[in-house]
């Protein structure tokens, strides 16, 4: 089989490919990325060299390049987006962009070239900010709060459409939050992790009370791996680790493990519209496909904290301009970018 996967530099779609190359010895893999802040080649530096890889740089949004890349084909992986919440805010316009547009363009191309399955990742965000108790299965009503959630919410009903009004062979993965290896250290774990190395203030959210359900990159890929060759067409499968803690606790768990301070932690201003709480349902995932996770939150912590420990010239790599100039704006000058913000939506 010979797949198109879409914003394979980045931190789940690396992951992804390097889990395939060794999954599976007859597949072949095109990498399709635009190679933005978060797509980093280097992530995949142990397979370039492999025979079935191949690296095409192109963006989602263009029709033409789309349709080049994903000729002969067997199957679309859709990893491309733009996923961090808070820049979504703060830049709304290139998320639509490349989550919605940039989904459409790749769908009109499935269609045109009749793919034998297109599958979109998407997020459990899609469900929005769920009471305490509560868990979203496939069938819970989408009630995204951020640019960000919306836009992977508008992809997904779109990808539904293309199922019921063209008869294209889709389906979806909806997953947790992942942490693991090669992660940009804007998101939460690496974030934490990289400061507390580092012996600086790690930066939380209002009270940091908010719940998230931790998955290991690593079983989501497995997931994933389940749902592109068992699933069944039409339909979204939950992906989560069903470890669903706090971002106090799990800041507290990293500090202990890494023997630092509690003295670490470092309350800032919350972001706008965040949402307390996600928790996925996964039945599905292992009734009908036989899948479950398979490492521990514990374990999972500590086998990312050693790789980020062992990986300086990848950290440094990637901290270079443009991650120095996002951390500067929204954490060291939390103060002023919200006070940035207000006024805006105020004029």
């Amino acid at each position: 089989m010979k797949l198109l996967v879409t914003g394979g530099a980045g931190f789940i779609g690396s992951n992804f490919i390097r889990h395939i190359l060794a999954a599976r010895k007859d597949y072949e893999l095109i990498n399709y990325d635009k190679l933005t802040y978060a797509g980093n080649l280097a992530n995949l530096e142990e397979v370039a060299e492999d025979p079935k890889y191949t690296f095409v740089k192109g963006d989602i949004c263009d029709a033409v390049s789309v349709e080049k890349a994903m000729r002969g084909c067997d199957a679309v992986v859709h990893f491309a987006a733009e996923s961090h919440v808070d820049r979504s805010i703060y830049e709304p316009a290139p998320v639509i962009d490349t989550n919605v547009k940039g989904t459409f363009t790749l769908l009109e191309a499935a269609r045109a070239l009749r793919i034998g399955r297109f599958l979109q990742i998407s997020t459990d965000e899609v469900y929005g900010d769920l009471p305490p108790g509560v868990f979203a299965d496939e069938s819970s009503s989408l009630l995204p709060s951020s640019p960000y959630s919306a836009s992977k919410a508008g992809a997904d009903l779109l990808v539904l459409s293309y199922v019921r009004t063209y008869g294209l062979p889709a389906v979806i993965t909806r997953s947790s939050n992942n942490y693991g290896p090669y992660q940009f250290p804007e998101k939460f774990l690496p974030l934490m992790i990289t400061n507390a190395l580092e012996h600086k203030p790690l930066p939380l959210y209002g009270d940091g009370k908010q719940q998230r359900d931790w998955l290991h990159v690593e079983d989501n890929c497995r997931g994933i791996l389940y749902v592109l060759e068992k699933g069944r067409v039409g339909e979204a499968y939950n992906i989560g680790g069903s470890d669903i803690e706090e971002n106090v606790t799990i800041a507290r768990r990293l500090l202990r493990l890494m023997d630092r301070p509690e003295s670490l932690l470092n309350y800032v201003k919350d972001r706008p519209g965040h949402d307390r709480r996600y928790a996925l349902r996964c039945q599905k995932m292992q009734e009908e496909l036989g899948w479950r996770p398979a490492i521990s939150l514990e374990a999972g912590l500590r086998q990312t904290i050693d790789w980020y420990r062992n990986h300086h010239a990848w950290l440094a790599g990637v901290r270079r301009g443009d991650y120095r100039s996002y951390y500067a704006k929204y954490y060291e000058n939390r103060d002023s970018s919200l006070h940035a913000i207000s006024s805006g939506l105020r004029g």
